[in-house]
């Protein structure tokens, strides 16, 4: 039997099968980014290993770029949201009523009140707040040796019980 012989420019890659990755990949791929969807369940739609997506990501620039720019609308969306959250906002809607067999449609404008737990979610990711702050400085290091001295001599008198002065 013959070997088979290959073009010794091509190489390595031409013995693999051709890539499913197409330019119109790239828009459905944003398209779900921006639906909030994760690696896992973009290759669970598109019917591809965890691995194919990872080196197509590595491969590809503009798939990386549609990726970035879908995730990052999506997280604005979100943002943009829990700002209105926890400063308030009011919004055109109406209100449809039933009254002795005749409906009637008002427009109002709907109120919410600023919501506190929004903004603090929002001042803790946006504004770098913390739940806690750990504090590193000790009382003796702000002190000089002298301020540390009066202050000892003070604690001392203060433990000192208290004498009653008759007539005063």
């Amino acid at each position: 039997m013959a070997k088979k012989k290959y073009k010794k420019n091509k190489g390595l890659a031409a013995l693999g099968r051709k890539s499913r990755y197409t330019k119109a990949l790239d828009e459905i791929v944003y398209k779900l980014c921006l639906l909030n969807l994760i690696d896992k369940d973009i290759v669970d739609v598109l019917g591809i290993s965890e691995a194919t997506f990872t080196n197509w990501k590595a491969k590809y620039p503009s798939l990386l770029a549609f990726i970035k720019k879908g995730k990052d609308q999506a997280d604005a969306e979100v943002a943009k949201a829990l700002f209105h959250r926890a400063c308030g906002y009011s919004h055109p809607d109406v209100h449809i009523s039933n009254y002795q067999g005749e409906i009637t449609i008002t427009e109002i404008t709907k109120h919410y009140p600023p919501d506190t737990a929004a903004a603090f979610i929002w001042l803790k990711n946006r504004a770098g707040w913390k739940d806690k702050i750990e504090h590193t400085l000790k009382p003796d290091d702000m002190l000089s040796d002298e301020e540390r001295e009066n202050l000892r001599t003070i604690l001392r008198e203060r433990q000192q019980p208290l004498r009653l002065v008759k007539g005063a």
